[in-house]
C-alpha cells in the first residue's frame, strides 16, 4: 500500500468497502441476511472501486468479507481490477449485514406507505429498537442455512437493531482485523452498511444518536488512519466528493414514501 499518510502521526491504515448495489438494493427491499447477488450497477461499482484503489497505489496483504454473496462478489470484481485474487480472504458471519427480521424481502417505500416513514426510520435506524423478528419456524431462519452450520444456534439472530450488530461485530474487529493491522498488514474489509457503521461508531466514538444519520455509500473506499495504538486519526473517502455526497443522500432516502 502507498506509504504516504494524510496525517503525519499515522502509522497504520485500513480500507473499508461497502458492497456494490445488490439486486434487492435496486428493488429497494430490506435485505439483511438474505443472500442476493450484485446488480449490474453493483458489478460496475465494484470494478470502479478496484480501479480507484489501484490508481491510488493501495496494495493489501489480507482481506475480510462477510459470508454473504454480495460482499464476496464485490471483492472479487475489485480484485480483478487490482490483480490480487491471490490474497487470503477470511469470511465471517460476524461481518454480515444487520438482520432485518420479518422485514426482509419487503419493499421499503411500500412499507413506509403502510406503517409510516417515522416507523420505518425507527426500524431502519433506531439504535436499540429491532424490527419484528422472524418466527423461529420461518424458512428464512439462518439456522436453516448451511453456511452457519458451525455457529451456535443461540448466536444466530432472528432480528437485530444496530446495537445488536455492534455487539456482534466489534469483538471480531478486536480479535482478528485489528490484530492483523497491528502486525503491519494492509487490510481491506468488504462488508455492509450496518456492519461498517458499527465499526465506524466504535472507531470514531460516534454517539448513539449521531450514528443513526451516518450513511455509508455503496462501493466507495473509506480509508482510516491510526496512530501506533490504533487510535483513529481521521478518515476519508476516495473518489469524486460530490458524487459520494449524492450516493450518501440516496442511501438516506431509501425508507421514504414514493
Amino acid at each position: 500500500m502507498q506509504k504516504v499518510f494524510k496525517n503525519a502521526l499515522a502509522k497504520y491504515r485500513v480500507v473499508f468497502l461497502r458492497h456494490g448495489e445488490s439486486q434487492w438494493n435496486k428493488e429497494n427491499r430490506f435485505t439483511g441476511w438474505h443472500d442476493v447477488t450484485l446488480s449490474q450497477k453493483g458489478v460496475e461499482e465494484a470494478k470502479a472501486a478496484g480501479q480507484l484503489l489501484k490508481k491510488e497505489g493501495f496494495q493489501f496483504h489480507q482481506v475480510y468479507t462477510s459470508v454473504l454473496t454480495r460482499a464476496i462478489q464485490t471483492y472479487n470484481y475489485a480484485a480483478e481490477e487490482m490483480g490480487c485474487h491471490y490474497l487470503p480472504v477470511t469470511k465471517s458471519w460476524r461481518l454480515n449485514e444487520r438482520h432485518y427480521g420479518a422485514l426482509q424481502g419487503l419493499n421499503k417505500s411500500e412499507t413506509a406507505q403502510k406503517h409510516g416513514e417515522d416507523q420505518v426510520k425507527i426500524w431502519r435506524r433506531s439504535y436499540d429498537i429491532p424490527p419484528p423478528p422472524l418466527d423461529p419456524t420461518d424458512a428464512r431462519n439462518p439456522a436453516n442455512d448451511r453456511r452457519y452450520a458451525d455457529v451456535p444456534k443461540d448466536a444466530l439472530p432472528l432480528t437485530e437493531c444496530l446495537k445488536d450488530t455492534v455487539v456482534r461485530v466489534i469483538p471480531y474487529w478486536h480479535d482478528h482485523i485489528a490484530q492483523d493491522i497491528l502486525a503491519g498488514k494492509n487490510v481491506l474489509v468488504v462488508a455492509h452498511g450496518n456492519s461498517l457503521r458499527s465499526i465506524v461508531k466504535y472507531l470514531d466514538n460516534v454517539s448513539e444518536k449521531d450514528i443513526l444519520e451516518l450513511n455509508i455509500p455503496t462501493s466507495v473506499p473509506l480509508v482510516y488512519e491510526f496512530d501506533s495504538n490504533l487510535k483513529s486519526l481521521g478518515s476519508y473517502y476516495l473518489g469524486d466528493q460530490e458524487e459520494i455526497r449524492k450516493k450518501m443522500e440516496a442511501v438516506a432516502k431509501q425508507g421514504a414514501k414514493k
